[in-house]
């Protein structure tokens, strides 16, 4: 099952320490002199062979490989189009950093061995031991259940993991965090300051700009250009409109009982199970940490079978992200769909009644079963709702190709008739689209890429084919072009008003928020100060750095106020093109009789954000030595078609 591997000896694992020690010299060089691009960021490198889009020290990573495992990824997650193309690139990244790792690991002797997969698996997959005894069977279905990957796939994965962990603890062995920086990130994170404002907002201002004509005119005289009017026209379609003809169609009986008939597999319902659940996760925790975990999930399952509300706990206590925020609610489960300790309890519990601590693969769960169905056909009655709306789509698009088809042939034989005639006898909508431009909603009917190529491809008088449309199948016409030409002031008059608004409001509310600033630092109030200038003065509550001022900005963007004492100044200060002036009214130090509290936590984020930088520094100083030796190489032909076609 797993890979026989020889145990280091201590003369191995010396040498391995020795080595990391002039890795790390050398990736703190790197880090002080410059940040190294990322793998995809680099030089252009053609990847030795076609059929592979990188190589890795002579490791071939094919283009069929990489399709396999871009096709699983986007299996396991919901990843809109536009974005495949990101996750391409980083999944290359990972399979090559993987691969750097295993070709490092082997000069190095470095290696995970057979007992230490094991040991890792049993704590994983504790189900695959029965009576303390291995059953491959219960293994690779728990596997194949609980990942959705194959046995090898599992334990490929698996190792390349804790081969990444060996690295990564030789990598950061000698990070620390020094009591005294400790000291200092709690006192950054717990100052808090409390401030009087007035934000300048350019959009507030805009309206109170009313320049007189001449003003206007004169600005539009030095921005005229930016005026340019399209190409437009105006047209009359005539509709087939399919909620007309749905409303005059009604399905026969016999037609509902046929289209039943033919479908009664859609209607099959499966033993299933509907139920809510609290998870703790155990994966990859220690036996200690795993009875800790298992005490608080007992305490939480006596406060269920006490009377607790359960979807609040599992809001409050379940480690599941995706079912936490819904009280716990994982809606209906098939019978065979989850792994089989969930399964025994989910379909044995009673309605309405909480399993014991159930022990799977990812952890402990409680479990509420809300409702449960037996297999079963649904007869017609009960989905006649659902058979009558299909039936009915059916027939209205039947119906309305048809018609279409026969408008269709009608253009073809004549495309300059009346269009008046050809709506008569279809019972056609007739209406009339506005002047658009190529980019405008075409009128009434709604934007539509489609329409708007065929309006502007139309001769005046000339019909078009049928085009289908959201509401149904449409004939357009053209009535009148206007040619694309320089717009007169008349014809903008709204767009260049706002514009010249907009512009003008920048300038104000930098000189009223200068105003302001130049009066409060003289001594006038600012609430005074503001009121004399037509502006809003708020009081903030008292924010850390890590916090915000709603609708204002964040604690970063304020941090030059954690700076002034109480009664100081600030501001101007320019906040995603909003104007701020602010004063302190209040200036808290920390506490220090926090400090023990926060003491273990601040520690283990600063020591967490070192230990990443310093792995991230490895990662890019590795892959960058394989490039300049020519071991590493990206076939980015490949790549650019793959990203392109996904």
């Amino acid at each position: 099952m797993l890979r026989g591997i020889q145990q280091r000896d201590l003369d191995r694992n010396r040498w391995i320490k020795i080595s990391m020690g002039v890795i790390l010299l050398l990736i703190c060089v790197s880090m002080v002199v410059t940040l190294v691009p990322g793998l995809m960021s680099g030089p252009s490198t053609d990847a030795s062979s076609p059929d592979a889009i990188a190589s890795v020290a002579g490791h071939n990573i094919t283009v069929v490989e990489f399709q396999q495992r871009f096709d699983q990824l986007m299996s396991n997650q919901q990843i809109p189009q536009m974005m495949r193309g990101i996750y391409a690139k980083q999944l290359l990244n990972d399979l090559v950093f993987q691969q750097a790792l295993a070709y490092e690991a082997e000069q190095m002797g470095i290696q995970v061995t057979s007992q230490e997969e094991a040991a890792r698996i049993r704590e994983m997959i504790p189900d695959a031991w029965v009576n303390n005894k291995w059953n491959p069977t219960k293994y690779q279905t728990d596997v194949e259940q609980g990942t959705g990957m194959s046995v090898q796939q599992f334990e490929t994965s698996l190792h390349d993991e804790m081969l990444a962990d060996k690295f990564r603890q030789l990598v950061t062995d000698g990070i620390t965090v020094s009591p005294a920086e400790v000291e200092q990130e709690f006192l950054w994170r717990n100052e808090r300051v409390k401030l009087q404002y007035a934000l300048i907002k350019p959009s507030d201002l805009a309206p109170t700009i009313q320049p007189t004509d001449a003003q206007l005119q004169s600005w539009f005289e030095q921005n005229k250009s930016r005026y340019q009017i399209p190409e437009k026209r105006s047209a009359t379609y005539a509709l087939l409109d399919l909620a007309k003809l749905r409303a005059n169609t009604t399905p026969t009986d016999a037609e509902l009982q046929a289209y039943y008939q033919a479908h009664l597999a859609d209607y099959k319902v499966e033993n299933r199970v509907h139920v809510e659940h609290i998870l703790f996760k155990t994966v990859g925790k220690t036996d200690a940490e795993i009875a800790e975990i298992k005490k608080k999930a007992k305490d939480v399952l006596k406060q269920v079978k006490t009377g607790a509300n359960f979807e609040d706990l599992a809001k409050k206590y379940s480690e599941d992200d995706g079912s936490k925020a819904k009280g716990g609610d994982l809606g209906w489960i098939l019978q065979g769909q989850t792994v089989p300790a969930f399964e025994k309890a989910a379909f044995s519990v009673p309605k309405g009644q909480v399993s014991d601590l159930v022990q799977t693969p990812y952890g402990f769960e409680i479990i509420k079963v809300i409702d449960r169905e037996t297999a079963h056909t649904k007869s017609l009655a009960e989905v006649k709702d659902d058979v009558e709306k299909d039936v009915l789509d059916q027939k209205v698009s039947d119906e309305a190709n048809k018609i279409a088809g026969e408008m269709a042939d009608a253009v073809r034989k004549s495309d300059r008739q009346p269009l008046a005639a050809l709506a008569k006898k279809y019972d056609l909508e007739l209406g009339q689209v506005p002047p658009v431009s190529m980019t405008d909603p075409i009128g009434p009917l709604g934007a539509s890429k489609d329409l708007s190529q065929i309006l502007f491809s139309l001769e005046p008088g000339e019909l078009s084919q049928p085009v289908q449309t959201g509401g149904g199948f449409v004939i357009l016409t053209v009535n009148n072009i206007v040619p694309a030409h320089q717009g007169t002031l008349q014809e903008v008059h709204a767009q260049a008003l706002a514009d010249y608004q907009q512009e003008k409001s920048v300038d104000l509310a930098r000189t009223r928020a200068a105003d302001l600033a130049q009066k409060v630092k003289s001594g006038e109030p600012l609430d005074k100060a503001g009121k004399e200038l037509g502006l809003t003065v708020a009081t903030s509550d008292s924010f850390a750095r890590n916090g915000s001022v709603p609708a204002v900005g964040s604690g970063r963007q304020l941090s030059a106020a954690f700076d002034l004492k109480e009664g100081q100044v600030g501001g101007p200060k320019q906040i995603e093109g909003n104007w701020l002036v602010y004063k302190v009214v209040s200036h808290e130090d920390a506490n220090p009789s926090d400090f023990a509290t926060q003491q273990a936590g601040i520690k283990q984020q600063l020591l967490q954000t070192r230990q990443n930088a310093a792995f991230e520094a490895f990662r890019t100083s590795l892959l960058d030595q394989l490039r300049k030796q020519g071991k590493l190489t990206i076939n980015n032909n490949a790549m650019t078609q793959f990203t392109q076609s996904s």
